[in-house]
């Protein structure tokens, strides 16, 4: 298997590492990402071979991050069943991440997406994607005749 076009990491800039490490820490944790270095200015966690970054330092411009300016609008993540999504996103809920596109929830992306969009409270949207459902196959009874 080849790492050519997977995801090797994600830095985010923030204005505020203590604002926004609460809810992305818990919602990286509850995806399979593990703390893998902290400093100063930011941190790090880390799934396999791919990891992601937050971080503060001295080169961030202040200016409230706004998913519809140009730019990075949100980062997708798989997020196994459908099951796993919906308890994803209850669970955010109580750890600073708000539902967006409630009216078409979990249906936001279109009739065959079943997805989660969690904004938290700095404006950082992700999206939770649930695998597809594969199709049952309806199993073929045979008669067998004598003979």
């Amino acid at each position: 298997m080849t790492s050519r076009g997977t995801l090797h990491h994600l830095e985010l800039w923030v204005a505020d590492l203590e604002a926004a490490r609460p809810s992305l820490e818990w919602l990286l944790g509850a995806l399979g990402y593990r703390l893998a270095n902290s400093w100063s200015t930011g941190c790090s966690w880390a799934r396999g071979a791919t990891y992601i970054v937050v971080e503060a330092g001295p080169d961030v411009r202040v200016n409230r991050y706004d998913r519809r300016n140009p730019g990075l609008n949100h980062v997708a993540f798989h997020a196994g069943s459908r099951a796993d999504v919906d308890d994803l996103a209850r669970e955010a809920q109580r750890h600073g991440w708000s539902l967006l596109f409630e009216d078409r929830h979990p249906y936001a992306g279109g009739s065959d997406h079943y997805a989660a969009y969690l904004e938290d409270g700095l404006g950082f949207e992700v999206e939770l994607v649930a695998s597809p459902v594969e199709p049952k196959v309806a199993s073929l009874k045979t008669s067998r005749g004598a003979g």
